[in-house]
């Protein structure tokens, strides 16, 4: 049941925060925030918001100063609509997954490559020894064959 409502505020608190910051603030260090994930704790007190900016790394710490100072405001305004007895704290965090994400795709690629590379090694391999090193009961039968010939 709790977990229920600290996802139902959680999910309120997103929406309120998107719709303010689409609005925009009178921030001129502000860029284009992306909400991407709001996390409460399990007395309401406190709201993790996650976020990501598109932008250079200048732009991400203008935006992360921005965010900072307009926290009050923020939470004022999350207060006024999300009619809880408290207002939870708000705390911007910086999401890393967009960054962890090109990271994996530039693995994925690297492997990709490689696999590329192994494989085309593979098209011009030979066998060292043989096409087949392997012995089979029909080989035997045909050796045993021949020693009894040369026996008798």
């Amino acid at each position: 049941m709790a977990g229920e409502r600290q996802a139902r505020v959680a999910d309120r608190i997103r929406v309120i925060l998107s719709e303010r910051l689409q609005k925009g603030l009178r921030d001129p260090r502000l860029g284009f925030v992306t909400i991407t994930d709001v996390r409460v704790t399990g007395d309401l007190q406190s709201a993790s918001v996650f976020y990501t900016v598109y932008g250079t790394d200048e732009e991400r710490a203008g935006t992360a100063a921005a965010l900072r100072a307009a926290t009050g405001l923020l939470r004022s305004e999350v207060g006024r609509k999300l009619n809880t007895r408290l207002t939870p704290t708000l705390e911007f965090i910086p999401d890393a997954l967009p960054e962890e994400a090109s990271h994996l795709s530039e693995l994925l690629r690297r492997a990709r490559e490689q696999d590329e590379a192994v494989a085309s090694l593979a098209k011009e391999g030979r066998y060292a020894g043989e096409a087949d090193p392997y012995r089979r009961d029909e080989d035997d039968l045909d050796r045993r064959d021949d020693e009894d010939e040369r026996e008798d």
